[in-house]
């Protein structure tokens, strides 16, 4: 329903002179102690999570080794990789959010004609932010800076179009952990062979669909 914030890592990476999709390799391989899964979990509040972010990703020794696995398993050629990165979190991460402000209206118009006909329930799964954005220590210059100024990192209006919001940092468990898909299923007395997941990233389609969901790809 909203713009894929890895878009503007995408962008970061051009503007950078970093190989594409290099950053993003590096949020995914550090697994459930990263920065990004603890701050989606409500784990981290911002500003440390500003430091732990950047940390993770001017991490090239690892970097490098993730980037070089993941160019062997899509036999690609891989290019030249950096000595040093002194990657901004806070730069990309605010990029990425102000583009994630931007909603679909032909998906938020799908949800609004499902929604009318009241023969089934929508429930959005979301890795989110939420409970950072709701830190009253956050200064109102940041919020701005993020595009959270107006409702936080998840606006009513977002909200108020589902059944349910299930969100990552509320609920201490993000997608891909199959006990998120079940949390959301049982709190809506739902069995997941019931249900039909869309979603953009592959590892969280796959976690679905091994639950007994049927899935459907999104393309952005």
């Amino acid at each position: 329903i909203v713009c894929s914030p890895f878009i503007a890592i995408s962008a970061y990476e051009r503007e950078h002179g970093i190989p594409d999709n290099y950053l993003n390799c590096s949020i995914v391989e550090r697994g459930h102690q990263g920065a990004w899964q603890k701050f989606e979990r409500g784990e981290l509040s911002l500003m440390p999570f500003y430091e732990a972010f950047s940390r993770d990703l001017s991490d090239t020794e690892n970097g490098n080794k993730w980037y070089e696995d993941y160019c062997r398993r899509r036999n690609i050629a891989c290019p030249p990789l950096p000595k040093q990165l002194n990657v901004d979190g806070r730069e990309l991460f605010g990029a990425m959010m102000r583009l994630s402000a931007e909603y679909d209206p032909h998906i938020i118009e799908a949800i609004r004609r499902i929604r009318a006909v009241g023969r089934h329930k929508i429930i959005a799964l979301t890795n989110n932010y939420a409970r950072s954005g709701a830190d009253s220590q956050i200064p109102p210059s940041e919020l701005k800076f993020l595009g959270w100024d107006e409702g936080g990192a998840t606006p009513k209006r977002l909200q108020s179009l589902f059944d349910d919001f299930c969100d990552s940092s509320v609920m201490g468990m993000r997608k891909p952990e199959p006990d998120f898909y079940l949390l959301a299923c049982e709190r809506n007395d739902l069995d997941p062979r019931e249900a039909i997941f869309l979603d953009d990233i592959g590892m969280n389609l796959k976690a679905a669909k091994k639950l007994g969901m049927e899935t459907i790809r999104e393309c952005l």
